[in-house]
């Protein structure tokens, strides 16, 4: 790869992610460079990140990438001190892919291994298509960035829930968190 290439674009999209300080994630909500226009990066509704066109096969960068991915007004981005290229994201940019019961809080884990506890900083929403009554449940992990609830760990939810004010509702963090609409559910 040429020099040149490694300054801009994914190259350099991917170096940036690697200089995060420690195993934390990299400040991106400090970094503010001029938009340097679109990368042809997408976040597919199955969670699956595609480049060109072409899924990328490696885990490790997917997680990289998902280290310096912000939401701002104008849509999703990869960030760096130096640039910020807009992605396009079909649906929400995580997946919850599993669930556990810690103690009083419900700890989920994202397809890009982000962990994040349900509570007041952290909700659970669930929004209920009007026409199908079809569920889109889905929780917050980090600033803006939410992860869909995947379908399996929806139906672990609705087990372990309890019935208030008519409604299916799990608590986690203090704070109630509704499954749906009155009565759907509930028998």
């Amino acid at each position: 790869m040429a020099d040149a290439d490694k300054t801009t674009g994914l190259a350099a999209m991917a170096e940036a992610a690697k200089q995060a300080p420690g195993r934390g994630l990299p400040p991106v909500h400090l970094w503010h460079p001029a938009h340097c226009g679109d990368i042809d990066i997408v976040i597919r509704r199955d969670g699956v990140w595609l480049h060109e066109g072409s899924p990328i096969g490696r885990a490790e960068l997917v997680r990289l990438f998902s280290t310096i991915l912000r939401k701002d007004a104008d849509g999703y981005v990869l960030v760096t001190p130096g640039e910020k290229l807009a992605i396009a994201v079909e649906d929400l940019p995580f997946r919850a892919v599993s669930v556990e019961r810690r103690g009083e809080a419900l700890v989920f884990t994202t397809d890009v291994g982000d962990q994040t506890t349900a509570g007041p900083d952290a909700p659970i929403v669930v929004e209920t298509d009007p026409t199908t009554g079809e569920p889109a449940p889905r929780v917050r992990v980090r600033a803006d960035l939410w992860a869909r609830i995947a379908r399996p760990v929806f139906y672990e939810l609705v087990e372990a829930a309890s019935v208030e004010d008519g409604r299916l509702t799990v608590r986690s963090g203090g704070a109630a968190f509704a499954l749906g609409p009155v009565g759907a559910g509930v028998e």
